[in-house]
């Protein structure tokens, strides 16, 4: 039997990748991210625990958050940096670690080039990025050796701490992306002006770790495939340097999307998933390395599709590894229906990272806290009673129940999932079908009596150990002349589809429920995150570069389904409080759509002629069919005082705890940390 026939749901994914010196035994990369853990020697313990437990989870190759080869690196202040022996012992915990569990690693060498966040910031140009304060110096050709033979120490250090290789991180806009793209390197000399030129400092770097490392060491070159910029690379040019790094010694080739500074999605939720494969797929008759391909690939049948295509030799995923370690070893077990998919949501991940905080995940908390979130068999199992089955209530009564204690989950609904079961009607957060698929799982795995509706009371929870009070939120009413008008609705009417609003409408409250609501409003047809063809014509992506350099296409947004005004009180541009990586998304969705979105809206009334308003010192009436109330939300918490006098602990979790803008990132780490102390 040949092993593409080994695994019966996913032969191609478990089939091992012979490089030559050595052979993975599937063909999951898990893609580099970072964490925040790399920066102080302190955390390398948690960074060492983080990755054993993918590698236990039978990843065939990880490769760590990017390390900066010098100072002028830097992603940050102090950030992770391999540049001097001293460094090296506290990377050999992470290699142990790993090698333990019968893994292998890689080190990502990545230099910022103009996008680190500090003054000493280098780059082939003077040319300042348009999302950083600060102008980078422009190399001399002095400098430009210097870097070069900076990455090659850090590669033979890489070497001496016991990683299986690196990875030269030279897409996403940083400082080897910056020396290949016209956009950003505006030299004479050589190494700028033409394309053999431009990306000739990223193939001597190749060239040169290759004959000081070995010929049995891991090479990952990270290509920039399509940057999404304008003067990004020509597609002639991606395969030029494809080749002339290949030539150079690169063991793979894996796919870079987009520039940081693009106006593209590339990683939200409401791409589509595998939306970027076919990059990759184009560029693999041109060379004869491995290829890797990325980007929205977080299950089992997905990453199988593509490689079984012949699009790609191996997929990488980052933050489905975040969501869940086991991956793999679910998937080969054929059981995708245990994963903890990453619904792409970016909120613990990503937004942590440029927060400068260390990074995790919404749907598994334990991510990058492996040590301090820990789930220990119960020493005295109890009765347990956790009232309501949203994202906070679930986390509770699976976490608790697989710890061994007997939880019964009360549910007023016919269903679990809560708040979850609207975000998903949101066109792009299809994903969250797949958290509340997860929890419904988990409820059987772990043997949570579950009472769908059922109104828990008083009477009910006497008699158990701990009730945990995870009841969710109610909007907040709004108080204005009109607001009992007929054409006043709630989110939740327009959401459970008991109001189909009108081809006018006005929302009221900028806040993220209004911007899904105005999401909801305009679109029509299939999401465009089930649809990669709409999804790309919508936004621009050209993978067949027909337009322009960088694959950046002329955007084709749809007619919207309404005209909607979306508005706030208080002053200044409505989401500015969005999420930091994909609150941009939504703001640009709505505008595409044509959303009128206004700050500092003093609202008068509403009457059969529409709701007026005050904006900017002027009176105008806008003439809606609808107003939805996103106002925001209060606890809901009946039972509270309910059990006050009754003897039994009481948690209160989740929305009911704290109702700010529906928080299921809080919410589901809550659960979970109560339930861990249960």
């Amino acid at each position: 039997m040949s092993d593409a026939a080994a695994h019966p749901l996913y032969p191609h994914l478990f089939a091992p990748l012979d490089l030559g010196f050595c052979t993975l035994p599937n063909r999951v990369l898990m893609g580099s991210m970072h964490t925040g853990l790399e920066d102080r020697a302190r955390d390398f313990p948690r960074l060492a625990a983080y990755f054993a437990e993918r590698a236990a989870g039978g990843v065939g190759l990880i490769v760590t958050g990017g390390f900066s080869p010098n100072i002028t690196g830097w992603l940050k202040p102090f950030g992770g940096t391999l540049s001097s022996r001293w460094q090296v012992g506290r990377h050999r915990q992470v290699t142990g670690a790993v090698y333990a569990q019968g893994g292998r690693i890689c080190l990502q060498i990545l230099h910022s080039g103009r996008y680190g966040y500090h003054p000493l910031q280098v780059a082939p140009s003077r040319i300042k990025s348009p999302i950083n304060p600060f102008t980078p110096r422009a190399l001399s050709a002095r400098g430009v050796e210097r870097q070069i033979r900076a990455f090659v120490d850090t590669a033979r250090l890489a070497r001496d701490a016991g990683y299986d290789g690196v990875e030269v991180m030279g897409s996403e806009g940083y400082l080897l992306n910056q020396f290949t793209a016209p956009r950003t390197n505006r030299r004479d000399d050589a190494f700028g002006g033409d394309a053999a030129r431009r990306m000739r400092f990223a193939v001597e770097i190749v060239r040169r770790i290759r004959e000081a490392c070995g010929p049995d060491f891991i090479l990952v070159y990270r290509l920039s495939m399509i940057d999404l910029v304008d003067d990004g690379l020509a597609w002639d040019e991606v395969v030029q340097q494809a080749r002339a790094v290949e030539a150079a010694g690169a063991t793979l080739i894996n796919t870079g999307i987009g520039w940081h500074e693009a106006r593209v999605p590339t990683i939200a939720t409401s791409v589509p998933r595998g939306a970027f494969a076919g990059i990759t797929a184009r560029l693999r008759p041109e060379v004869s390395v491995p290829l890797v391909t990325t980007n929205r690939i977080n299950m089992p049948d997905v990453a199988e599709r593509i490689l079984a295509a012949g699009d790609a030799d191996m997929v990488s995923m980052a933050r489905p590894l975040l969501a869940d370690p086991q991956w793999v070893a679910k998937a080969r077990a054929a059981r995708p229906d245990t994963i903890n998919t990453c619904i792409a949501c970016n909120q613990a991940c990503l937004d942590h990272v440029f927060e400068n905080r260390t990074a995790s995940c919404l749907v598994n908390p334990r991510a990058c806290h492996e040590t301090e979130l820990v789930y220990r068999p119960a020493t005295a199992p109890r009765r347990i009673a956790v009232v309501g089955a949203g994202p906070a209530g679930l986390a509770c009564a699976t976490v608790a129940a697989g710890r061994g204690h007997a939880v019964t989950l009360f549910e007023a609904a016919g269903a679990i999932g809560g708040q979850f079961n609207l975000a998903r009607r949101i066109p792009g957060k299809e994903e969250f079908d797949e958290t509340v698929r997860y929890f419904d799982g988990e409820i059987g795995r772990t043997g949570v009596d579950l009472r769908l509706g059922t109104r828990a009371d008083a009477a009910t929870l006497a008699g158990f150990d701990h009730v945990v009070l995870a009841t969710g939120v109610v909007p907040r009413a709004v108080d204005f002349p009109g607001a009992g008008h007929r054409k006043v609705v709630g989110y939740l009417d327009i959401l459970r589809g008991d109001v189909v609003a009108g081809a006018r409408v006005a929302v009221i409250g900028a806040g993220g429920i209004g911007f899904d609501v105005s999401e909801f409003l305009v679109q029509s047809g299939t999401s465009p995150a089930l649809d990669p063809a709409r999804w790309r014509a919508e936004w621009g992506v050209d993978l067949d570069y027909r337009e322009n350099r960088g694959g950046l296409g002329a955007p084709h947004p749809p007619v919207a389904a309404r005209e909607v005004w979306l508005l706030q009180r208080s002053p200044g541009r409505p989401g500015a409080r969005l999420g930091r990586t994909t609150g941009w998304i939504h703001r640009a969705t709505l505008k595409n759509h044509g959303v009128h979105m206004w700050g500092g809206v003093e609202y008068l009334g509403i009457d059969d002629d529409g709701l007026r308003i005050r904006r900017d010192g002027n009176e105008q009436t806008l003439p809606v069919d609808h107003v939805v109330v996103c106002a925001g939300q209060e606890p809901h918490r009946p039972l509270q005082a309910a059990l006050a006098g009754s003897g039994i602990p009481v948690t209160v979790i989740g929305g009911a705890d704290v109702a700010a803008e529906l928080d299921a990132k809080r919410a589901i780490r809550q659960g979970c940390e109560v339930a861990a102390d249960l």
